[in-house]
């Protein structure tokens, strides 16, 4: 059924297939520059950048890089917000032929460590602020240059000084550190211009992270190309060649996350469009960049645009300025989307609220409904270039229309892999009797006759909460290490405002420790660990745990029982 791609009459102007140039990220950004070269390529908080001056940017930082060190096959991990720096940074370093590891600002320093060593990172690139967590561990791994930028040195000088009455000066002065190099300082020194690197397009570029059933996080390795597809096929998608130069996109979600990377960032740069950095996301700070910025398209979670539905800035701003709006990463509520809908309209607008599938073992996202066919419960047909299909659940068998089985995926964005994990890579990874190698999703969902694919459920046991990965058996081993705890499973709950939040079931070693202080000090016990929305929202004391006939606790035994006590009280979200 794939072989036939019955989407294809639903893509109107999107081109069936695109000429990917066979270049670096890096590269391919240099065409939008020469194209677009006075166009706006980033505005954060006021600040604006040309394509033009972009490269300048890029091709200096570059050269600093080389000069400290950093060359081709070098890792260096980015832990960055959504900042200029944090860009600038990305692509510098794919000029060097180098491998931007990108991890959570917020990370532990016990995260941190475990994410330098694992990529082997010999630089790392983060905030003064968070200087404190980096220096706890460096010593542990192999990074010897920390390069240290500040929020305000891209500020406009208002700007800068009313974040630093209002936060810069609550930051620690970091002390002298022969690790260090700051950010200002390599840029503003004239190095010799960095080296004509060879870069292939298969070469790995980039590495994410996403957790496996183990709940250790895994690295996925990604390559030029990878990244030059995904973000040509959304920039088709979403029309942005269209309006090359002129159009928009908000940069809600963060650099570290594939679709913020990947779409927010990556493929507005690959469509000559101008990224609005988004450094710290609430509802308040979206709503008035909406107001201010006129953004053309925007995408996010659920909750995002559930939040700006209420907020006033939102409801009274003019809202025909946005041209596509796309969910992704939970799954849309019909009411969500009407609401939005709605509000948009009484704004001025028209746009409609459209769902998307993806996964960042292909950067992130690789079909969304199209903008002029809603299909109700359906997260839309694939981008140019890339094939799914339904297969029995276990085989390599296709299912037929209508069936539910497992959503498998093949084209060029699929990665090229986990890091140093061959087993974990053959079991997603696998040659079908096509010749064809399918990403298997572990994703139950089907797909209808028009090649519509509806997303069913996760195989993986996993929650999304406010549309960020919570590994469960993460969660369960910080709370295993508390000397009070017997046993412990860690389930996601229905929850309106975050889609799922984290709730752990405990049992105590003394019952008699069964109290409100306890659980308190249980969700603190996690959060000098985790970052916060990994952390339990709730905590319940059980005696004893429902089990499988193979032993193993039937955490799905309490899923249901949460939904029923929600259900029970009208407080269930998911309907």
């Amino acid at each position: 059924m794939y072989e036939k791609k019955p989407w294809l009459k639903f893509y109107e102007d999107v081109p069936e297939t695109i000429d990917y140039p066979r270049i670096s990220m890096f590269e391919s950004l240099m065409r939008s520059v020469s194209e677009y070269p006075y166009s706006i390529a980033y505005d954060f908080m006021g600040y604006t950048c040309t394509y033009g001056k972009f490269a300048k940017e890029i091709e200096r930082f570059a050269a600093a890089l080389a000069a400290v060190g950093l060359k081709k096959g070098d890792r260096i991990t980015i832990s960055m917000p959504t900042t200029p720096q944090g860009i600038i940074c990305f692509y510098a370093a794919n000029k060097l032929g180098a491998v931007a590891s990108m991890i959570h600002p917020l990370s532990t320093a016990g995260e941190i460590e475990f994410y330098l060593n694992v990529s082997k990172s010999k630089f790392a690139m983060t905030l003064d602020a968070f200087y404190g967590n980096f220096d706890k561990i460096l010593g542990n791994t192999g990074v010897d240059t920390l390069i240290l930028t500040r929020i305000g040195d891209y500020l406009p000088a208002l700007k800068r000084l009313g974040f630093y009455i209002t936060k810069g000066r609550k930051i620690p002065k970091v002390p002298a550190d022969s690790r260090v190099r700051w950010w200002k300082d390599l840029m503003k020194t004239d190095y010799p211009p960095a080296p004509d690197v060879e870069v292939d397009t298969d070469d790995l570029a980039v590495i994410l992270y996403s957790g496996g059933t183990t709940g250790t996080p895994k690295g996925i390795m990604l390559s030029n190309m990878n990244f030059i597809s995904e973000g040509m096929q959304v920039a088709e998608w979403g029309r942005m060649k269209e309006n090359a130069g002129k159009a928009s996109i908000l940069a809600i979600l963060p650099i570290f996350h594939g679709f913020g990377l990947g779409v927010c960032v990556n493929a507005a740069f690959m469509g000559a469009a101008r990224s609005i950095l988004v450094p710290t996301f609430t509802p308040e700070t979206v709503a008035k960049l909406i107001k201010t910025k006129k953004p053309s398209f925007m995408v996010g979670v659920p909750t995002l645009f559930e939040a700006l539905c209420r907020n006033p800035d939102f409801r009274s701003a003019d809202l025909g300025c946005l041209k596509a709006t796309f969910s992704g990463a939970d799954t849309l509520p019909r009411v969500v989307k009407e609401t939005f809908e709605k509000t948009v309209h009484e704004g001025g607008g028209s746009v409609k609220l459209l769902e998307g599938y993806g996964l960042t073992e292909a950067v992130t996202a690789i079909m969304a409904t199209p903008l002029n066919d809603y299909r109700e419960g359906s997260v839309g047909i694939p981008f140019p270039d890339m094939l799914a299909k339904i297969v029995v659940k276990g085989t390599t068998e296709e299912a037929t229309p209508g069936e539910d089985g497992e959503l498998c995926i093949s084209g060029p964005a699929v990665m090229l892999g986990y890091l140093d994990q061959p087993e974990e890579t053959a079991n997603i990874l696998k040659k079908h009797p096509d010749g064809r190698i399918w990403l298997h999703t572990g994703d139950i969902a089907s797909m209808d006759e028009d090649g519509f694919f509806y997303f069913k459920l996760r195989l993986k046991r996993m929650i999304k909460s406010s549309g960020m990965n919570v590994y469960p058996a993460q969660v369960e081993e910080i709370l295993h290490s508390h000397p009070d705890v017997e046993d412990v499973c860690v389930i996601g709950v229905p929850d309106r405002a975050q889609v799922e939040k984290v709730k752990a079931f405990v049992i105590m070693k003394d019952a008699s420790k069964e109290t409100e202080e306890m659980k308190a000090e249980l969700i603190a016990h996690c959060r000098k660990s985790l970052i916060k929305w990994s952390c339990p929202r709730e905590v319940e004391f059980r005696r004893e745990f429902p089990h499988t006939l193979v032993g193993k606790i039937a955490y799905k035994k309490l899923e249901e029982e949460e939904i029923e006590r929600l259900k029970g009280r009208g407080e269930y979200a998911g309907e």
